[in-house]
């Protein structure tokens, strides 16, 4: 057996599973899917990684709670900071946002991405 993984885009065999890190408030329309699948944890959940999917939403982010460098499979997140730059990442773009980062988490289009959280 192999310490390798895949992360495959689609989750595990055991499929993305129904998640509820958003605030349900969030939501910019009336699709309020969110999916998760962890394909990885340390035992203390300092580190994860996996596949994780969310419909429209938009959230303040006072201090962005992690580390996390994503990687777009499908859908649009535009980022804005407190000066009001954005940056729109959509598939094929990889990004990183450090803890403590304020900004506004928009999902334009339903987003499916890859995930690799340091807390």
């Amino acid at each position: 057996m192999s310490n390798f993984m895949r992360i495959l885009p689609q989750g595990s065999a055991a499929g993305l599973q129904p998640s509820d890190m958003t605030d349900p408030g969030a939501f910019t329309t009336d699709d309020k899917t969110e999916l998760n699948d962890t394909f990885f944890a340390t035992a203390d959940e300092s580190i994860l990684t996996g596949v994780w999917e969310c419909a429209p939403c938009r959230e303040e982010i006072d201090s962005y709670p992690v580390h996390e460098m994503m990687s777009v499979i499908s859908g649009s997140v535009t980022l804005t900071d407190p000066a009001g730059n954005s940056e729109t990442f959509t598939a094929g773009d990889v990004f990183f946002i450090p803890k403590g980062t304020p900004c506004v988490w928009e999902i334009t289009e339903t987003l499916r991405k890859f995930y690799m959280i340091a807390s």
